[in-house]
Order: structure tokens, then C-alpha cells, then sequence
């Protein structure tokens, strides 16, 4: 199940993270370029605690860390799912969108189907890696099923294993998100 919360976090604190101007620090994978800076553990358990009442259980950090795309930066399609993070098996995934709305038309989490696959993944790690490396950016692989809008201070959750990119792949302005995997204790 999906599940969306506006106005997550208080006003101030939506606003602080926007003005926040810290470096993105570009970190690199095998197969893919990302730009992040990460929270503070008060943030984190901020967070966990804030999810914990709309999970009504308590949840567990796996990682997390902010992430931003822009104009000829994280600008792949990269589909996947996140099944396999630092070698756990997170539950679920949420996005926060800190930044405001900039660009025209649609845009925010999308959700897909792979042609093959269907709109999970089940299998192992090496299976995992090689849709990581030979399908995440063909579009023509896959059906995009729903996008959940970009909106400032909306919360999307959903699990692990469900195919996602972000929507669009290419952004002129800077799009801000939070993102965290969590387990359901």
C-alpha cells in the first residue's frame, strides 16, 4: 500500500530544510551518480517517531540521507526498487519533497511496471543488480503505472520492493527530497 501525508512537518522546519545551503555531496555507484547530504541522527529520530504514529508501531531507520536532482545532475531514469539497501532488507521506503514546485507539468514519484517482472521484484541480489544495470534507464521496458505529485511537505510510503523513479528523469530546477528506508518493528 501507498500511502501519502501532506504538511508532514511543521511549516518552519519545510522552510529551514529549503534554506538549508549545504553542499550536496555527489556520491558514486557502479551504476549510477547521486547527490546527498545526510541528516542528523535528531532528524532521523524526529522522523522515525513522526512515522511511527502513522505506522501506529515503531519504526526503524535503515538509511537515510537528502538528495537533490537538477539540470545535468542525477538526470537518469534509473527504475528500481530498493529491496537490497546496504545489504538489509528494508520494509519500506518514504520520500519527503522539500523543495517547491518549480517546474511545468507533471512531476513527483512515479510507479511502474516492468514488461517482464511485473510491478515488484522478488529475486535475488545479482538478478537485482543486472535490472539495475541493463533496464533502469529504458523506459521501454516498463509501463509507468501512476506518478504522485511533487508537492511541498508530501510524504509518500510505500514498499521496498515496488518499482519507482522520480518523474520526470530531468529537472531545470533543483528538486529536494528526503528520502529514508525503514523497517516496521
Amino acid at each position: 500500500m501507498i500511502y501519502i501525508k501532506d504538511r508532514f512537518l511543521d511549516d518552519y522546519l519545510i522552510d529551514f530544510l529549503n534554506k538549508d545551503e549545504s553542499e550536496y555531496e555527489r556520491v558514486d555507484t557502479p551504476d549510477k551518480s547521486f547527490w546527498v547530504k545526510y541528516p542528523t541522527k535528531d532528524f532521523i529520530d524526529m522522523i522515525c517517531e513522526k512515522v511511527s504514529k502513522i505506522e501506529r508501531c515503531e519504526v526503524t531507520n535503515v538509511f537515510s540521507f537528502f538528495r537533490e536532482a537538477k539540470d545535468h545532475q542525477d538526470d537518469d531514469w534509473r527504475i528500481h526498487n530498493d529491496s537490497l539497501i546496504n545489504g538489509e532488507q528494508p520494509d519500506r521506503a518514504l520520500v519527503l519533497f522539500i523543495s517547491d514546485i518549480e517546474e511545468i507539468g507533471l512531476n513527483g514519484t512515479a510507479f511502474w511496471e516492468h514488461n517482464e517482472l511485473g510491478d515488484t521484484f522478488n529475486g535475488n541480489e545479482e538478478d537485482f543488480n543486472n535490472m539495475i544495470v541493463f533496464d533502469a534507464n529504458s523506459p521501454h521496458l516498463w509501463t509507468l503505472r501512476t506518478v504522485i505529485g511533487h508537492k511541498k511537505n508530501r510524504l509518500i510510503s510505500y514498499p521496498c520492493n515496488y518499482f519507482h523513479s522520480k518523474y520526470p528523469n530531468k529537472f531545470t530546477n533543483s528538486r529536494k527530497v528526503f528520502v529514508m528506508f525503514y523497517k516496521i518493528n
